[in-house]
């Protein structure tokens, strides 16, 4: 796990903590093997924030997102460049995830 977040997690964190979208968020929760940058287990949602270096990493990307779906997770990926230049965007993305208006 990592102490600090990254600044695009740090963004996306501050429109998800406290309960902001109707269900609570987690950092860095462990999900059987892996650790999600964002969950919100009541929802059974992981947030992950995708940097450029997830373009290199595309079928580990949805391995692991089937993995995850086995366990009852659903994952939603938030591209940083979204996150850091249309927050709103970003949180629209998760919103509608989550069902939200």
């Amino acid at each position: 796990m990592r102490s600090a977040p990254t600044t695009t997690e740090a963004l996306l964190w501050g429109a998800l903590c406290g309960s902001q979208l109707g269900v609570g968020f987690r950092r860095q929760l462990v999900v059987g093997r892996f650790i999600a940058d964002f969950a919100a287990p009541s929802a059974r949602l992981i947030v992950e924030v995708d940097g450029g270096y997830h373009a290199r990493r595309v079928r580990a990307d949805a391995r692991r997102d089937r993995e995850l779906g086995r366990l009852g997770w659903r994952v939603v990926r938030v591209p940083a460049e979204l996150v850091l230049h249309r927050l709103g965007d970003a949180v629209a993305l998760v919103r509608a995830a989550l069902g939200v208006r």
